[in-house]
Order: C-alpha cells, then sequence, then structure tokens
C-alpha cells in the first residue's frame, strides 16, 4: 500500500465517521439548533467523499446547494419562527416506535445485502474530465429539468413558509415590557388613502 492510497482510506474513515457520528447527532440531540449545525457538518464531509471520488463538480454543488442553501434556510427558519409549544403525551407511541423500528430494521438488512452481494471490485467508467460540467449541465437542462425547477420551488415555499410564520408569531407582544406591539409598523394599513367625496 503506497502514501496515496494509505491517505485516501484514512480521509475515506474520517468522513465516514463523521457523517455517522453526526447523523446520529442530528437524531438525537434535544437542541434542534445544534442538530442543524451538526447537518451542515455533515453535507460538508459527504462533499469531501464527492472530492474523493474525483467528482469535483458534484462537491461543489453539495456544498452550494445544501450548505449554502438548504441548511442556511433551516436554521433561519429555526431562529425566526422560535415558537415555544407544550409538551403533550403522544398518542400510540408504541406503535410508532415499533413501525419505524421495522422500517429501520429492513433498511439495515437492505444495505448490508447490498454491501455482500455487490462486486466492488469492477472498474467504474472513464473519468471525462473537464466535460464533466458540460454533461451534467446538458442533462439538468434537458432530462431532468422538471425535478431541478421543482426542487427551486420547494426551497422557494419553505423560505416564503418561514417568514410568514416568523412574522405572525414573533411581533405580537414587546419581549422586554410586555405589551402589544403596534402591528401598523409592519402591517399594511386597512384604511383607503383616497376618501370618497360623500365622507367630506
Amino acid at each position: 500500500m503506497n502514501i496515496a492510497t494509505s491517505t485516501e482510506l484514512i480521509c475515506f474513515v474520517v468522513l465516514s465517521s463523521i457523517i455517522v457520528a453526526g447523523g446520529i447527532g442530528v437524531v438525537f440531540l434535544n437542541n434542534i439548533v445544534y442538530s442543524a449545525f451538526l447537518l451542515g457538518g455533515v453535507f460538508m464531509s459527504v462533499a469531501g467523499l464527492y472530492l474523493l471520488l474525483n467528482a469535483s463538480f458534484v462537491a461543489a454543488a453539495q456544498i452550494l446547494v445544501y450548505v449554502g442553501a438548504v441548511n442556511v434556510l433551516i436554521l433561519f427558519a429555526i431562529m425566526l419562527v422560535n415558537k415555544r409549544e407544550e409538551l403533550k403525551p403522544i398518542k400510540d407511541l408504541q406503535i410508532r416506535r415499533l413501525f419505524s423500528g421495522f422500517v429501520i430494521a429492513g433498511l439495515f438488512i437492505l444495505l448490508i445485502r447490498v454491501d455482500l452481494t455487490t462486486n466492488w471490485n469492477i472498474p467504474g467508467p472513464q473519468a471525462i474530465g473537464e466535460l464533466s460540467t458540460e454533461r451534467i449541465g446538458e442533462h439538468l437542462f434537458t432530462d431532468y429539468l422538471l425535478p431541478f425547477e421543482l426542487a427551486s420551488i420547494l426551497l422557494l415555499m419553505a423560505m416564503i413558509g418561514a417568514i410568514v410564520l416568523a412574522r405572525r408569531d414573533v411581533l405580537i407582544s414587546d419581549v422586554g415590557t410586555g405589551y402589544s406591539v403596534d402591528q401598523s409598523l409592519i402591517e399594511k394599513s386597512e384604511q383607503t388613502l383616497f376618501l370618497n367625496e360623500s365622507s367630506k
């Protein structure tokens, strides 16, 4: 084993460990802000795995789209819409846990089966180098145009929903004094700008 192979193996083990530990932290941490930051670390580690596969454009798109757009959008939604909700008992919690356990066990068995039955020694397709960006662009705007546009609309809807919820719930009362906030400062007035001649 030469230096290049050992370095690649070490990087793969480190990035994979970060992905697994970060994914577990996202699920089990009580603080949702910390979970969002760990999710950003998971996205960055996935981009590192793409770099190990010589897929530099996919790695850059992973950072720009998922870390720079999706994760930042999640953080803004969490920080803007910080609603305090009372803890209530969840109905049929044991049934939900049992169903979730079956689904997770099935996915885990499926992953193990794929890992054991796949011949990983088959050489992959030949790298096309600088033409990869051109090929990806052609597929995005021809074969995969509809999913590409639907993803952008989904992000836009999530951002609009976060702004609407934050604007509705946060500005009801002043945090310091407890008095109600003058909504006319942030909302449009319902009074008409032009008075009718009959009202003069």
